[in-house]
């Protein structure tokens, strides 16, 4: 069937009193970007509800798109007609009989918002279930949880049908909480956190640390190509590539191993919240999971953290290994996390890394280095990219021009 608009519903907007249309206005944001490759698409959106009117775009391309907006609780693509008994009536019967297959129950459900029109909901109610019971005869009609759910509703510029009822991916619009920067790495936990994080409304800038000649460029790209698998629920997000061989080489050249990892961490995390500061961000996400790595222990954690007062926000803390690829598989990250790129934490890991390092022993062994140098010099090798939604797609196009 050929739909001309979709009719979204709001999610937890619905509790956000006087915040309300800054929840609507950044929603209908996010859904333009996601769809920006479809330029005829209109988006309306008022306290209610939101309408995208298609104008001749493919709703079956664009509905797979909507599912991944967060603040989006459930969405009906419909059809539109004149307001006129006789083409709503005959609209109800094609559409039943496109879904109809001797077996389901169906409803009715008429909506008047145009309180001129010839018929209250009620009789249009009764006025369709016969029209569809005269093609139907042994059909039955179910006032509660029914098969089939056909919605009408008549508005000021026509009559709307449709009879499906898509969830959406619920949560909060991404950005109205804020903006955080996420530790991305490149393995399993990292986009989890992040798909997380906008879940519950905060844009993401995605931070990886990159040590060419140690890292691959294949590796950079596996980061970017993560990011690609999450700016569908936004529609683009910025990728910050910070250079950290020098740091790199100068801890593994000045710090005894089994400190390597906390130190390299906490370099990380200062350049993390550095960049925090530049781009107005307000938390610290990353993708540590109690007790998974060394340097996930609340003894590691505790001495990372010092560096900053900064908020890290840790989304998949508590959850197991298996709970956390279950999530990467449903967000389709999982195949590309486990690519066989390292990146510049698993490069430079010690053999036995310190799982309760000392803090005053941390404290002297990075007097040995110029930590302030270091992060200036870093800080001005920053690299920045736009990650959008169509960035994987045109990788793939890439891809198989070679082939």
């Amino acid at each position: 069937m050929k739909y001309t608009e979709i009719m979204v519903r709001y999610g937890e907007l619905s509790t956000k009193g006087k915040n309300r249309n800054t929840f609507i206005t950044r929603l209908a944001s996010n859904v333009k970007k996601a769809l920006i490759d479809f330029p005829h698409v209109r988006v309306h959106a008022d306290r209610d509800r939101m309408h995208l009117l298609l104008n001749g775009e493919d709703s079956d391309v664009i509905i797979p798109k909507l599912q991944k907006i967060f603040g989006i609780q459930n969405f009906s693509p419909s059809v539109r007609v004149e307001k006129d008994i006789e083409a709503i009536k005959a609209k109800a019967q094609e559409i039943m009989r496109e879904v109809y297959t001797g077996k389901e129950t169906f409803k009715i459900t008429a909506k008047r918002s145009d309180h001129d029109f010839v018929q209250t909901s009620g009789e249009l109610n009764l006025t369709l279930g016969n029209a569809i019971i005269d093609i139907f005869p042994d059909i039955k009609a179910q006032m509660k949880q029914p098969d089939i759910n056909l919605r009408v509703e008549i508005r000021r510029d026509g009559a709307y049908l449709s009879h499906e009822t898509i969830q959406g991916a619920g949560g909060l619009p991404v950005g109205t909480s804020g903006k955080g920067m996420l530790m991305l790495s490149g393995g399993i936990d990292s986009p989890v956190a992040g798909y997380y994080s906008m879940k519950r409304g905060v844009e993401i800038e995605a931070v990886h640390f990159a040590s060419p000649p140690y890292t691959s460029e294949q590796a950079l790209q596996k980061a970017k190509d993560l990011t690609a698998k999450l700016a569908p629920y936004v529609g683009s997000i910025q990728f910050i590539e910070v250079p950290f061989t020098e740091i790199q080489e100068e801890i593994k050249k000045s710090v005894p191993q089994g400190y390597w990892m906390t130190i390299t961490r906490r370099m990380m995390l200062r350049l993390t919240d550095a960049i925090r500061e530049l781009r107005k961000g307000l938390i610290i996400l990353n993708g540590e999971s109690l007790g998974q790595v060394a340097s996930q222990t609340l003894q590691s954690m505790v001495a990372i953290n010092e560096v900053t007062n900064t908020p890290i926000i840790r989304p998949v803390a508590t959850m197991d290994k298996l709970e956390i690829i279950e999530v990467a598989q449903q967000i389709d990250t999982f195949e590309l996390a486990i690519q066989p790129f390292e990146d510049c934490c698993t490069i430079f890991a010690p053999p036995q890394p310190k799982t309760r390092p000392r803090l005053d022993k941390v404290h002297h062994y990075e007097e040995r280095l110029d930590i302030e140098g270091m992060m200036e010099r870093s800080l001005a090798g920053l690299k920045m990219e736009e990650i959008t939604v169509s960035s994987e797609k045109e990788r793939e196009d890439e891809f198989s021009d070679l082939l």
